[in-house]
C-alpha cells in the first residue's frame, strides 16, 4: 500500500531505490557488503558463535540441574529452554543465511535485519504472550552478537542491560563490498556524525530519519555527499519495511512509500531533469565568480576529510574555506589521532589544493558532534550545546589542543594555511588560545620541526562575539561567521531538534543585524571576513549576503556552481539598497520571496 512520510528537506534531489532499514536499539554493529567469495565465510561466522551461545546456555542449563535453582526459579529455566529453541529455529537461520546469500549483508547486518522483520511480527501479534516473546529474540540475537565479538561469556554477557551502547548503528565501509543492483536508501531512527562519514564510502542513494534538524551535522556530512536526504520523518523506520521501495524528495521533505508505476515514472523524469541542470552548471566551472557590476567574489568549499579535496577542485572553488577536523577523532574507541597522524592528514589536504588556500578548524566536538563516550566530553544530562564544547573543551585538554596545533602549523609548511578557532567568546580564551599556539611555535623551534606560518582567524557564531567584533578584530587575521550556530544562539534553538525547526529563521531581524554589523566592522578595519555557515551556500540568501558586503563564501562543495551562477547575475551596486530595505523590514522573508 502506498502511503507518504513527511519530514524536513534537508539536502536536495531525487533518491529513488529499496529501503535497508538500520533499526534503533542498543545493538551496536557494523554494516557492509560483502564480496561473493566472502559469503560462505559470513555464514561459517554465523554458525560458529550461534553454536557457541548453545553450548554456554547448555552449560548453564547442566549447572541448573546440579542446584536448588531450577527448582527456586523454574521461569529461567523455561526461558533458558526458550532461547535454545530460537537459536535452533532453522526458519530464522535460513532467513539470515538469505540477507548474507542474496543481499550479500555481513552477519551481524544480516542478523539483525532478521530480527527486525520478526519484531514487527511480533509487535503484530494478538497475543499479549506471544508479543512479550520479542524481548527473548532480541536477547538470543544481542548474544549471538556478542559471541562474534568476542566478548567474553554471551550467556553472562547478554544477562546484563550494557546502556552504553549508542543508538545510531555504525556504518562501516569494507574492501571488498560489492553493491546489490538495486538501488538502496538507507532508513534510520537517527545517524550520528561519526556513522555519517562511514556512510560515504557506502553505497546507498539516499538516506531517512526519524529525528534531526536542518542544521544538525548529520545534515550537514548529507549535503556535502551531495544526496538526497530528510530528517525528522518521525516514525519512517518503523513504517517502512525491508525492500519497500521508496522514492526520496529531497527538495520537499517527503518520502513516498510503495509508490504507483505512475509515481515512479515522474520521479524517475524529475532525476534525469536534475542531472541534466547539473551538467549544465558544470560549464561554468572555469569561469571566475565575477558580479555584472565587477565585484569579485571568493567561493571556498566546506569539507570534513582529505579525501573531499577532489570534490573542491570539481566544483571549481578556489580554496578550502572550513576544515572540520573534528571528523578525523570521530568513531575511533576513544583513541585520538596523534600528531603525525593529523599532519599527513592536514598536508594531503594542503598539498591536494595546489597552493590554494586551506582553512582548518581546530576540532569543534560536543553538541550534536559527540566524540566516543571514552573520550569526552559527555553531558547527556545537560544540553550539550550550551556545555563544554569546541575552543571550551580544547582549552581544557591542553596537551590534547596543542598537539592539534602543532600538526596544523607543520602542514601550513607545505602551502598557505589559516587556522580557525571556534566558538570563542571571552577575551580570557582568546589569551589562552594564542597563548598555546605560541607555545606550540616555541615546541617546534626549539625541536627544529619545520612549520609554516599561518593566518589566526576566529569564528563569530555565539551572540556575544558578534556583538564584541571590535575585541576580536585587535587579535585575529580575519573572521568566519559560522550561522548554524549563529542562529541557534541567538534564537534559543536546538538545531538538531526537529520540533522546533520552524522556528530556525536565518532572515530572523536579529540575525541579519548581527551579520550585517559583523561584515561593516570588518571591512572597515580592512580584515576580511567569510560566512561557511549553510546560509552560504542557499541560492536564496546569495543576493542578500552580497547586498551585505559579503565577498567570501564558504559551502559544500556540491553547492559551489548553483551559488556561482547566481553571483554571475547579480549586480552589488543595486543590491545594496535593497539589503538595506530587508534589514529594517519587519518580514525580511517576505521581501527575499518577492
Amino acid at each position: 500500500m502506498s502511503f507518504t512520510v513527511h519530514g524536513l528537506a534537508v539536502s536536495r534531489g531525487i533518491a529513488i531505490g529499496r529501503a535497508v532499514i538500520v533499526a534503533s536499539s542498543r545493538l551496536d554493529v557494523a554494516h557492509y557488503f560483502i564480496g561473493a567469495e566472502q559469503v560462505e565465510h559470513e555464514i561459517e561466522r554465523l554458525r560458529v558463535a550461534r553454536n557457541a551461545v548453545v553450548d554456554e546456555i547448555g552449560r548453564v542449563q547442566a549447572a541448573m540441574h546440579g542446584s536448588s535453582t531450577a527448582e527456586a526459579h523454574p521461569e529461567l529455566a523455561a526461558l533458558l529452554d526458550v532461547h535454545v529453541m530460537l537459536l535452533q529455529d532453522e526458519q530464522m537461520t535460513a532467513a539470515v543465511k538469505n540477507w548474507i546469500e542474496e543481499r550479500h549483508y555481513n552477519a551481524e547486518w544480516a542478523l539483525t535485519a532478521q530480527l527486525d522483520v520478526l519484531t514487527r511480527q511480533f509487535e503484530e501479534m494478538d497475543d499479549p504472550y506471544l508479543r512479550e516473546r520479542k524481548a527473548d529474540l532480541e536477547q538470543v540475537v544481542e548474544r549471538v552478537l556478542r559471541a562474534m565479538r568476542g566478548d567474553g561469556s554471551a550467556v553472562d554477557s547478554a544477562e546484563a542491560t550494557d546502556s552504553s551502547f549508542p543508538e545510531s548503528t555504525l556504518l562501516s565501509s569494507h574492501p571488498t563490498a560489492v553493491a546489490p543492483e538495486a538501488p538502496l536508501v538507507l532508513i534510520a531512527h537517527d545517524l550520528s556524525p561519526a556513522d555519517m562519514l562511514q556512510f560515504k564510502q557506502s553505497a546507498f542513494a539516499g538516506f531517512v530519519t526519524d529525528v534531526g534538524g536542518k542544521t544538525g551535522h548529520t545534515a550537514i556530512v548529507a549535503r556535502s555527499m551531495d544526496i538526497p536526504a530528510v530528517v525528522g520523518a518521525r516514525s519512517a523506520s518503523h513504517l517502512i519495511k525491508q525492500d519497500d521501495w521508496v522514492i526520496i524528495d529531497g527538495d520537499a521533505g517527503v518520502v513516498l512509500v510503495d509508490p504507483s508505476p505512475v509515481v515512479l515514472a515522474e520521479y524517475g523524469e524529475r532525476q534525469r531533469r536534475v542531472s541534466q541542470e547539473r551538467e549544465r552548471l558544470s560549464r561554468l566551472r572555469n569561469t571566475p565568480a565575477v558580479t555584472v557590476d565587477g565585484e569579485k567574489v571568493e567561493l571556498l568549499a566546506n569539507i570534513e576529510q582529505p579525501g573531499d579535496v577532489e570534490a573542491v577542485l570539481k566544483a571549481g572553488a578556489v580554496g578550502v574555506g572550513l576544515f572540520r577536523t573534528e571528523f578525523l577523532f570521530m568513531g575511533r574507541a576513544g583513541k585520538l589521532p596523534d600528531e603525525d597522524e593529523q599532519y599527513r592528514a592536514y598536508r594531503n589536504v594542503v598539498k591536494g589544493m595546489r597552493g590554494m588556500p586551506v582553512t582548518i578548524r581546530t576540532i569543534d566536538v560536543g553538541a550534536d558532534k559527540p566524540l566516543d563516550r571514552d573520550a569526552a566530553p559527555r553531558e547527556d544530562h545537560l544540553n550539550p550545546a550550551m556545555g563544554l564544547r569546541a575552543i571550551r573543551w580544547s582549552l581544557t585538554e591542553p596537551a590534547m589542543f596543542v598537539t592539534q596545533l602543532r600538526a596544523i602549523l607543520r602542514a601550513a609548511a607545505h602551502g598557505p594555511v589559516n587556522l580557525l578557532v571556534p566558538m570563542l567568546t571571552h577575551a580570557s580564551e582568546i589569551k589562552q588560545t594564542i597563548a598555546l599556539i605560541e607555545r606550540a611555535k616555541e615546541q617546534l623551534t626549539d625541536e627544529g620541526v619545520p612549520f609554516g606560518p599561518a593566518k589566526l582567524g576566529a569564528m563569530i557564531e555565539v551572540p556575544a562575539a558578534a556583538l564584541t567584533v571590535p575585541l576580536f578584530l585587535r587579535y585575529f587575521d580575519y573572521l568566519s561567521i559560522g550561522t548554524n550556530d549563529l542562529i541557534q544562539y541567538t534564537l534559543a534553538i536546538d538545531r538538531a531538534d526537529e520540533s522546533v525547526a520552524h522556528l530556525f529563521d536565518p532572515v530572523h531581524p536579529a540575525i541579519l543585524q548581527l551579520l550585517a554589523s559583523t561584515i561593516a566592522m570588518c571591512h572597515a578595519q580592512g580584515k576580511s571576513v567569510s560566512v561557511c555557515g549553510e546560509m552560504a551556500g542557499d541560492v536564496q540568501m546569495t543576493r542578500l549576503l552580497l547586498g551585505l558586503g559579503l565577498r567570501s563564501f564558504s559551502m559544500h562543495p556540491s553547492q559551489v556552481l548553483a551559488i556561482k551562477q547566481q553571483i554571475l547575475r547579480s549586480d552589488t551596486e543595486r543590491l545594496k539598497a535593497w539589503a538595506q530595505s530587508v534589514l529594517s523590514a519587519e518580514d525580511p522573508a517576505a521581501l527575499i520571496d518577492d
